[in-house]
């Protein structure tokens, strides 16, 4: 069994850029799909950037000429920037591991984290990522997504949490391409904050224990209820 590297790169100090990265993960992509090196995870924070995958409608765009790379991940557009961790787990997945089950686990490992933080959370039935249910501060809210690609058994691409981002970059977008819901932060939903490094901190033991492919209990999803003529997002219909 692979050994699984967390690489904490300028996290909370440095900006990186997001097409860098984009070619170092290819890069550790293909020499793990050619067995040269062993699991690994980046842990980053980037400049700001939109990045738009596979299932972006034009309508989900920024209209005031901002930036958006176009990448080979699955899902709808997002935003990463200062503020937001961001992690690449670039994982050889083993024969008995679907892709879906590797979504859920890396979700599994952002609920814990989220968890640990004292925030309630969960899945939402329907939809990708980490949520935080309806309650006086406003409806369903957005704390963290996924968006993967797998190629040769290897995975790239991966999850983004919201740790102290400046949420009014998502403005400009339908982000995930969910319409009828919002996006939060960790320090929004804490009164504090919560800083990329303490997040890190807390998901790294979760990431090496999801990741190590044993069983493990889900946690339950949270209620959600799709309004009547309304519309659900989640995972691409190949994931589902």
């Amino acid at each position: 069994m692979s050994t699984l590297e967390v690489r904490r790169i300028g996290l909370g100090s440095e900006e990186t850029d997001y097409e860098e990265m984009w070619a170092l993960q290819r890069a550790l992509h293909a020499d793990r799909v050619a067995d040269a090196t062993d699991d690994v995870v980046l842990f980053l924070e980037h400049s700001p950037v939109f990045t738009a995958g596979k299932r972006t409608e034009d309508w989900e765009r920024p209209r005031d000429g901002s930036k958006v790379v176009d990448i080979d991940r699955g899902g709808n557009i997002t935003f990463h920037g200062p503020g937001q961790l961001v992690g690449y787990p670039i994982v050889k997945l083993p024969p008995h591991v679907l892709v879906v089950d590797y979504v859920r686990r890396v979700e599994e490992a952002m609920i814990r984290t989220v968890a640990d933080l004292e925030i309630t959370c969960g899945r939402v039935e329907g939809r990708s990522g980490v949520w935080v249910p309806a309650d006086e501060r406003g409806p369903e809210r957005k704390l963290g997504q996924i968006g993967i690609r797998v190629a040769g058994g290897v995975t790239m691409h991966g999850l983004a949490l919201n740790a102290c981002v400046d949420m009014s970059w998502f403005d400009k977008i339908v982000p995930c391409g969910i319409a009828d819901a919002g996006v939060t932060s960790l320090s929004l939903e804490l009164d504090r904050t919560v800083t990329t490094t303490e997040v890190a901190d807390v998901l790294e033991p979760h990431l090496h224990e999801l990741l190590s492919w044993q069983p493990y209990a889900p946690s339950p999803d949270l209620a959600h209820a799709v309004p009547a003529g309304g519309v659900s997002y989640g995972l691409a219909p190949h994931l589902g």
